[in-house]
C-alpha cells in the first residue's frame, strides 16, 4: 500500500480526504502532516491557489521521499472582486480563526443585498512526487452568502455559504452531501484518475 501524504493538520481536511479517496475505492494509505511533526509547515507565498497547493506538496515530497497530496481553498466573493481567496484563511489576521473570518466578512458584506451575494468556494489540489512530477486539478462550489451563519458540520466559511440548489448552508449538509459537490471533493475526485496514473 502507497503512503499518501497530505500536506495539511487540519482535522476537517484529513477526514474530508479520507472519505473521498476510501469511496475511490483508492488502496492507498492517506496521512497528514501531524505524523512527520519535525516537518515544519510550508510558507504560502503563491499568488493563486495552485501556486500554494504545489508549494505544500513539493515540500512535503521532498522532505519525506513520499508522494504528497496538497490542497489550497477559500472563498472567492464576487462583489469583493474573488477576495478574501487565498487570504481567507487569514482574513481577520490571524491564520486559522474561523470565527473571526467569518464575522469581519460578514461585517463587510452587511449592506449588500441578495442578488450581490454570488460567490464560490475554489480548490486547488496538486500531487507532487519526490522526482519533481506535478499535478494540478481545481474545482468550485457557486452559491449565495447567508447573513447568519446556519449549521455546525464543516469548517471555514461552510457556515455561511448556501450552495446553488440548496436551501442549506455547506455546514447543514452532511458529510456525504458536502463531499458530492465541495469544491474540495470535485477537486480531489479530478485528481484521482492522476494518482492512478502515476502511483497505481
Amino acid at each position: 500500500m502507497t503512503r499518501l501524504i497530505l500536506a495539511t493538520r487540519n482535522p476537517g481536511k484529513i477526514t474530508e480526504l479520507r472519505a473521498i479517496l476510501a469511496d475511490s475505492g483508492l488502496g492507498h494509505e492517506l496521512v497528514g502532516t501531524d505524523a512527520y511533526p519535525e516537518i515544519p509547515d510550508v510558507r504560502e507565498t503563491g499568488v493563486t491557489f495552485a501556486e500554494n497547493a504545489l508549494l505544500k506538496a513539493h515540500a512535503l515530497a521532498r522532505a519525506t521521499g513520499l508522494p504528497a497530496v496538497a490542497d489550497d481553498s477559500g472563498l472567492c466573493v464576487d462583489v469583493l472582486g474573488g477576495a478574501p481567496g487565498i487570504f481567507s484563511a487569514r482574513w481577520s489576521g490571524t491564520h486559522g480563526d474561523d470565527t473571526a473570518n467569518l464575522e469581519l466578512l460578514l461585517a463587510q458584506l452587511s449592506d449588500i443585498s441578495e442578488e450581490h451575494r454570488a460567490a464560490h468556494f475554489a480548490c486547488a489540489a496538486a500531487l507532487a512526487l519526490p522526482d519533481g512530477t506535478e499535478r494540478v486539478v481545481e474545482g468550485r462550489l457557486r452559491g449565495t452568502l447567508r447573513h447568519v451563519p446556519a449549521g455546525t458540520n464543516g469548517f471555514g466559511y461552510d457556515p455561511i455559504l448556501q450552495p446553488d440548489g440548496e436551501t442549506r448552508t455547506c455546514a447543514q449538509l452532511s458529510p456525504e452531501e458536502k463531499n458530492a459537490i465541495s469544491h474540495r471533493g470535485k477537486a480531489f475526485r479530478a485528481l484521482l484518475p492522476v494518482v492512478r496514473e502515476l502511483l497505481g
